[in-house]
Parts: C-alpha cells; sequence; structure tokens
C-alpha cells in the first residue's frame, strides 16, 4: 500500500475512533440493548409519552451506531480491494478502492459535524443576549459590533432572526440586546459562543488614538419546545413592567409594554420588548425564562459529565473564550482551541463557522488546550 493511502486509512480510523468515543460506545450498545428488550414489554405503551421518549432514544442511538458499524465496514472493504488490487496487479482496481477512500473521508467529516450537533438541545432554535460590560462607551460600540457579527454568521448560514430586547447605549452602540435565532441545530451551532469576547483596537472615541481594551459579554441558551416540561413556581418570579426603549420604529413604545421577569431563587433575569402588547412580551418573557432554567440543567449535566472525565471547560458565563485584536496587528484567537483568524473583518463579518467546530470537537471529545491571550 502506498504511504499516503495508508496515511489516509489511519486517517479515518482515527476518526472513526473519534466517533466511538463521543458516542461512548460500549454504554451506547449496552443502552440500545436495553431499549430494545423494553420495546418488547406489552406494558411500555401504558404510558404513551415515555414509550415515545424511550423509542425515539432507540431510533437515535441504533442509527449512530449502525453509521459507525457501515463505516468501519467499508474502510475494510476498500482496504481489501487494494490489497487484492495488489496482488492482482490490477491498478485499475486499486485507483477504485482509494477513490472509496477518499469518498469515505468526506462522508466522516460530515457524520463528525452531525455528531457534534446531537446534543439533548442541539436541535432547537436559540436566544443570545449581548452585554456590555464596564467601560461606557467603549464596552457598548463592541456590544453592538457583537450583535452584528451574530446577525451575519446567522443571515449567511440560512437562520431567521427576530429581536426581542435591545437598550441603546447612552452615546453610542448598545447596552444590552437579545435576539432569537431560528433554524435546524440554532443553539448547537452558538451555545459554545457563551462566555466574554474582548477588544483591543484604538478608540474611535479617544481624541487622543490610544488603544483600548473592551469586554462584552454572550449569553447563548435554547428556546424551550413542547416536548420539554419546565415548571416554574410563579411565586420564585418577580415580574416588573417598563416603557420599551431602543434604536426607533419598531423598538419604540409610549406605554409600559415591555416584560421583565426575575426568577429569584437563581437570580435569573430575562426581559422581552418585541411587541406593543404587553401579554405578549410577558408571554415570550416567560417561555425565555423557562428556557434559561433549562439551560442552567443542561450545563449542570454537561459539568458533571465533564468532571468525570477528568476534563475542565471554560466556556461559561464570566469567562473570557476570545479575543480580537485590531491594533497593533490583525489576529481573533480563541483562548480555548487556540483556533486564530489574521482577518478580523471577516470574523466580525460572521465567518465564525471554524471557531464554533472547534469549540464543539472539544466539547465532544474531551480535548483541552491551554491559550495564552494576545495583547
Amino acid at each position: 500500500m502506498r504511504a499516503e493511502t495508508q496515511s489516509l486509512v489511519d486517517e479515518i480510523k482515527q476518526a472513526i475512533s473519534l466517533l466511538r468515543r463521543h458516542l461512548d460506545w460500549d454504554d451506547a450498545v449496552k443502552r440500545l440493548e436495553e431499549l430494545n428488550a423494553a420495546a418488547e414489554d406489552p406494558s411500555l405503551w401504558n404510558d404513551a409519552q415515555r414509550a415515545q421518549g424511550l423509542m425515539q432514544e432507540r431510533q437515535r442511538l441504533e442509527t449512530q451506531i449502525n453509521t459507525i458499524n457501515g463505516i468501519e465496514q467499508e474502510l475494510v472493504d476498500a482496504v481489501e480491494l487494494i490489497e487484492l488490487g495488489e496482488m492482482e496487479d490490477d491498478k485499475s482496481v486499486i485507483t477504485e478502492a482509494e477513490a472509496m477512500l477518499v469518498q469515505l473521508q468526506k462522508d466522516l467529516g460530515k457524520k463528525q459535524i452531525a455528531a457534534l450537533l446531537s446534543g439533548e438541545a442541539d436541535r432547537n432554535d436559540a436566544y443570545l443576549e449581548v452585554h456590555a460590560g464596564a467601560g461606557g462607551t467603549e464596552s457598548q460600540d463592541w456590544a453592538s459590533m457583537l450583535l452584528r457579527m451574530y446577525l451575519r454568521w446567522a443571515e449567511q448560514n440560512g437562520f431567521k432572526v427576530s429581536t426581542l430586547e435591545y437598550h441603546d447605549g447612552e452615546e453610542a452602540g448598545i447596552k444590552s440586546a437579545t435576539i432569537e435565532v431560528k433554524g435546524e441545530n440554532a443553539y448547537g451551532w452558538l451555545k459554545t459562543e457563551s462566555g466574554v469576547h474582548r477588544l483591543v483596537r484604538i478608540s474611535p472615541f479617544d481624541s487622543n488614538a490610544r488603544r483600548h481594551t473592551s469586554f462584552a459579554s454572550i449569553w447563548v441558551y435554547p428556546v424551550v419546545d413542547d416536548t420539554i416540561n419546565i415548571e416554574v413556581n410563579e411565586k420564585d418570579v418577580r415580574v416588573d413592567t417598563y416603557r420599551s426603549s431602543g434604536a426607533g420604529g419598531q423598538h419604540v413604545n409610549t406605554t409600559d409594554s415591555a416584560v421583565r421577569l426575575t426568577h429569584i431563587p437563581t437570580g435569573i433575569v430575562v426581559a422581552c420588548q418585541n411587541e406593543r402588547s404587553q401579554h405578549k412580551n410577558r408571554a415570550t418573557a416567560w417561555d425565555m425564562l423557562r428556557a434559561r432554567l433549562y439551560e442552567a440543567e443542561l450545563k449542570k449535566r454537561e459539568e458533571k459529565a465533564m468532571a468525570e472525565a477528568e476534563s475542565k471547560s471554560d466556556i461559561g458565563w464570566g469567562h473570557q473564550i476570545r479575543s480580537y485584536v485590531l491594533q497593533p496587528y490583525q489576529l481573533v484567537k480563541d483562548l480555548r482551541t487556540g483556533v486564530e483568524s489574521t482577518s478580523p473583518g471577516d470574523v466580525l463579518d460572521g465567518e465564525l463557522t471554524p471557531f464554533m467546530e472547534a469549540s464543539l470537537a472539544q466539547r465532544a471529545y474531551g480535548t483541552e488546550t491551554e491559550v495564552e491571550d494576545v495583547d
């Protein structure tokens, strides 16, 4: 076998190994056996909701296991075909088998992305909040740049976006904003963006043209659909109404139609001012609160799982995840994965997918990267 072909075979084997690791292969096979046994129990459908959940889990696991088994068999077939071609000195057979390997590698890339987006809520729509950090106008302008970055990313990837809450900055930019991103796997793609984003640039607001560092925070959580039941005690929630504000037009209202909910036990706060109707804003705010509580539960589960795997992650609120340096040089650097771009303009114009893919892979496969920040 040619050295180039052997290298390709080794890469495919490594990718298969990563897929197995992500699935927790032994546990997945054991769980599928349990689900198959449960499916044969006539009493299962006495509880239709539980039965439906088990059947969905069974189908998902069966599909994932069969996919990996199929890829492994394709690899075996291709390698055997190459060996046969070499034995018979048939170059056409070898060429055909090598083409099979190239196609298998391409298919594996797609399977890996699909595996990275197989979390419990990954298929859901997402809420994304932007909050300016301390620093007044500088941070508020940076927050508006981040909001535009995510709007451009959503547009480029076919997602629909609606604005739920928007507060102008005092001189420029925004103090905060909340958008809803709608589309398949919206939460799956965006979930690793939660954290503190740091900007270094020559300030356009400084007459002395000095370099400034600004911070803004992103928080992403899934929209909860009808299949997920999140109970919230109304006694635990403080409801405040206030007058909408924003960039003008539909964001401005002359009545106290905006609604803010504070979940007292957790301190979680959500707000909605998108509609002129207080009733509609209140309903949306309750949906957002349930989603935030659900996201908090997902995060607890993930942190527990990662702790058990002796892996840590700095992706949460209050942790700096990425630096965007515009002066004295051009660089965007993810501090979790080490992924870089020397074209900040493209990143701020929505070119975020490479950063997202790397962060998803780090979560899925438990790799740990220590990266120094950039000045």
